[in-house]
């Protein structure tokens, strides 16, 4: 018990209570500060990815927020709510701007069972093979027969008979 021996060699000459909690109190003060900035560094650089699921990352993110309760620094629970909604991960880019223009306020605890459903359902879709990514492109078409459309080179060649995919007559 080596470190026993050192605090106590370090402790030892305080002639009173008094003196020991303020030199205890010098020591782990600093180090209070630096946990709060450490835990409010990773309250900030938390981003959700698409590769985990949300609902873990919302854990994850609940033990961030136990953890700057821990250091006794208040965040209000609208304020949660908008953070939550902020970090989630770039897929879910539809649902956060839906959950945003919600105009009544929510409880964590409603977002969170929100968030719970809408992963099940796209889990639920992925597997019956309905889920779709958003459109890349746009595909526009242009019909030959229509009244007064400019024939399309590859397709139409001119002419009423090319135009509706009949022949002229010559085969």
């Amino acid at each position: 018990m080596d470190w026993t021996i050192a605090l106590y060699n370090v402790y030892s000459p305080m002639v009173n209570a008094k003196a020991l909690w303020e030199s205890l109190e010098r020591k782990y003060k600093t180090e209070d500060a630096g946990s709060k900035k450490f835990v409010v560094g990773k309250f900030l650089d938390f981003k959700m990815v698409d590769s985990k699921t949300v609902i873990s990352q919302v854990q994850e993110f609940q033990l961030i927020l136990h953890d700057i309760h821990a250091e006794g620094m208040v965040l209000g629970e609208s304020f949660q709510v908008a953070a939550l909604i902020e970090k989630l991960p770039p897929t879910w880019k539809d649902f956060k701007n839906y959950l945003k223009h919600k105009r009544k306020e929510m409880k964590l605890e409603d977002l969170i069972v929100r968030l719970r459903i809408e992963e099940d359902n796209r889990q639920s879709e992925k597997k019956a093979g309905n889920y779709h990514q958003e459109a890349k492109a746009n595909v526009v078409e242009q019909g030959c027969d229509l009244a007064g459309a400019v024939p399309h080179r590859r397709t139409c060649h001119g002419g009423d008979g090319a135009r509706h995919g009949v022949g002229n007559g010559a085969d």
